[in-house]
């Protein structure tokens, strides 16, 4: 669609890691750094191969990672202390990847819906089940 119009569509900008070459994971750190170092926000890292199984359940579709200057405004200035970082890397975020899956499975389930060329009324369905899910209360910090 970008190369359609691209006044209009912007290309997101994307890097592809090799998980076991420390070349492609460098690589990949410095796009990073790069990246939010200009005052981008962070990226959002996902598979290749979409849905994946891990241990017991599917694995995370997709987590963000943010820069260090959006998680300052997030977490306040002195996040980086060891106390706070501790503080943050102990929070339970397990109902976080829990709506995050299902929001995943609905949105993969409109798709089907849509392809299928059932109803709009039922693509809908499964459209506005994700919008209310987040509605949902849950930190957004996490």
């Amino acid at each position: 669609m970008a190369d359609a119009d691209p006044e209009l569509i912007r290309r997101t900008r994307s890097i592809e890691v090799d998980l076991t070459s420390p070349a492609s994971e460098e690589a990949a750190t410095t796009w990073w750094e790069e990246l939010t170092g200009a005052g981008g926000e962070g990226m959002v890292v996902k598979p290749t191969a979409g849905l994946l199984r891990g241990g017991k359940s599917l694995a995370q579709p997709g987590i963000k990672v943010r820069g260090r200057e959006y998680l300052r405004i997030i977490y306040g200035p002195d996040y980086t202390e060891p106390e706070n970082l501790s503080r943050l890397r102990d929070r339970d975020i397990g109902h976080k990847r829990s709506m995050a899956l299902r929001e995943y499975a609905l949105g993969v389930e409109a798709v089907e819906r849509l392809v299928a060329g059932e109803p709009t009324w039922r693509v809908h369905q499964a459209v506005f089940g994700v919008l209310a899910m987040e509605s949902e209360p849950i930190d957004p910090r996490l």
